[in-house]
């Protein structure tokens, strides 16, 4: 089963759109750093790790890595705690889930795949684990929270859901 480190976001996300259930219910694990999940997640959050979502630390050479990224991107606005996911996503060699455009950016410059919320709701229904009305409420309830998303591509996706022959 593949892993998945995500971030914070992608997680609230995926809660607001009430799809947490079927999320942990495709084939990959999903993992946060120990420290986001302390700093970001768990007050408000703190039933996602029985609900499936692992915490990992990060281990001595990805404590370095993450040292090492967080002087090499200290001017992209990139967060302490988003660096600590990408540095635990290349101490694991999975990709990373993010919807932060300058993660997505620095996790691209160092060669770290990289998914969204977008391609998580997608694999949510291409899976039959979700319907594409469930992708449409969740994106719906995710709009009506302020979650802040592609929304013309969600959109396209949308569409491709109902059409899957639509060019997209």
């Amino acid at each position: 089963m593949q892993l998945l480190i995500s971030d914070a976001n992608i997680l609230i996300d995926i809660q607001v759109g009430g799809m947490l259930a079927s999320m942990f219910q495709l084939t990959y694990r999903f993992a946060v750093p120990d420290i986001l999940f302390a700093e970001e997640l768990a007050q408000h959050h703190p039933e996602l790790p029985a609900s499936g979502l692992n915490v990992l630390p990060l281990a001595a050479a990805g404590i370095a890595d993450a040292v090492s990224l967080l002087d090499r991107y200290r001017r992209t606005g990139v967060s302490r705690n988003d660096i600590f996911a990408l540095a635990l996503a290349r101490q694991e060699a999975c990709p990373l889930l993010t919807g932060d455009k300058n993660l997505r950016m620095v996790a691209a410059t160092e060669g770290t795949e990289v998914h969204g919320t977008l391609w998580l709701v997608e694999q949510m229904v291409l899976n039959r684990i979700a319907a594409p009305a469930d992708a449409q409420a969740a994106y719906e309830a995710m709009r009506d929270e302020g979650r802040r998303l592609p929304w013309g591509k969600v959109e396209r996706q949308l569409s491709k859901f109902v059409d899957p022959d639509s060019a997209g």
